[in-house]
């Protein structure tokens, strides 16, 4: 794909066309950044809510019939139970285990383990396991 910047004098002058032959998730989530149209969910952290953006969740993980967000360095809980996630959530969500969603963007690297599973580290350090059942799909997404 060609990209073409041409400078302006003004922000009023400002304008991004996009010539495609079919709009893809990649380009629609190009559109949102430029439309600064994030998707956001609504999150708990004690007794306030909070809207937290979906670019800057890890994962989500599902305990004794809660469900937790993570992000960099905090936990929040949301009221949405994971397969309502993976309805709202865009491509680059994945489900890794029965009871977790990761960020496929906030994975640093992944490892195979003997057993057929896997292990990702995110970008913050953390260390998940991609189980068994969801592998094949991790991989067509990272292209590996």
């Amino acid at each position: 794909m060609r990209v073409e910047v041409n400078p302006v004098d003004s922000y009023d002058q400002e304008r991004a066309e996009i010539y495609v032959v079919k709009v893809t998730q990649d380009i629609q989530s190009a559109i949102d950044t430029l439309d600064n149209n994030c998707r956001v969910i609504s999150v708990f952290d004690k007794e306030k809510t909070l809207i937290c953006r979906t670019d800057k969740i890890y994962y989500f993980e599902s305990i004794d019939k809660r469900t937790y967000v993570y992000t960099k360095d905090e936990c929040f809980e949301t009221k949405y139970r994971l397969y309502e996630l993976e309805e709202l959530l865009n491509q680059f969500f994945l489900r890794s285990s029965k009871a977790m969603i990761v960020n496929i963007r906030k994975i640093k690297s992944v490892k195979a383990e003997f057993n057929g599973r896997m292990t990702a580290e995110l970008l913050n350090g953390e260390n998940i396991v991609i189980a068994r059942s969801y592998v094949k799909d991790l991989k067509e997404r990272l292209g590996i």
